[in-house]
């Protein structure tokens, strides 16, 4: 067990090699269409709604470009960690919410049958999805166009959110990772008091 513990930090440094890159083109895709961010962030029509659109949408796109660099290099991960979680938040509740659980629109899914996480979207998704696969073989380069994958529908609930979220939360509670983050080297270089 002694060998397992001295590899404790290899969990926090996976988590932020995977969700790093997530944040950073997060954070890049609205920096370069910032007034779109601004302009969807504060429309009441067709957009989120949410009060003081230039300063949320600053403060979003800080938060996930700034942040996901920092994750990247285990720098003030735990500080870092709690920007991140509250736009998490904000994206579950104001965007994913309504769409339920499911990211992909699966109608055979057991979180589409049945459950609290259901929407019409993803009952729809079976028969829209096969009348494209058909108008598409009819019309289309079928074969060339799922050579790389088959087609689905974007149901956009809040799985990926939730899953960015609990691991933003793990590494507020672990840290950057022991011998894996700048945190860890910084600290037992200048944070540790000599004796």
């Amino acid at each position: 067990m002694k060998c397992i513990q001295q590899l404790d930090g290899l969990p926090p440094l996976l988590f932020r090699i995977y969700l790093a890159p997530i944040m950073i083109q997060a954070g890049w895709s609205k920096y370069s269409n910032f007034d779109d961010i601004v302009n969807w962030f504060g429309n009441t029509e067709w957009g989120l709604g949410l009060p003081l659109p230039m300063v949320m949408a600053f403060l979003a796109t800080a938060a996930e470009l700034i942040g996901g660099i920092l994750l990247l290099l285990g720098l003030l991960t735990r500080l870092v960690s709690i920007p991140l979680i509250i736009t998490m938040l904000v994206a579950i509740f104001s965007v994913h919410w309504p769409n339920g659980w499911l990211a992909i629109a699966d109608s055979s899914s057991w979180l589409a049958n049945g459950t609290i996480l259901l929407n019409q979207n993803i009952m729809d998704s079976a028969e829209k999805l096969t009348a494209a696969n058909q108008i598409l073989q009819q019309h289309g380069h079928f074969d060339w166009l799922t050579s790389s994958g088959k087609f689905v529908i974007l149901n956009n609930g809040i799985e990926f959110a939730a899953t960015y979220l609990i691991i933003l939360i793990s590494l507020l509670f672990t840290g950057g990772g022991r011998f894996t983050s700048l945190d860890f080297w910084l600290y037992n270089k200048v944070g540790k008091p000599s004796h």
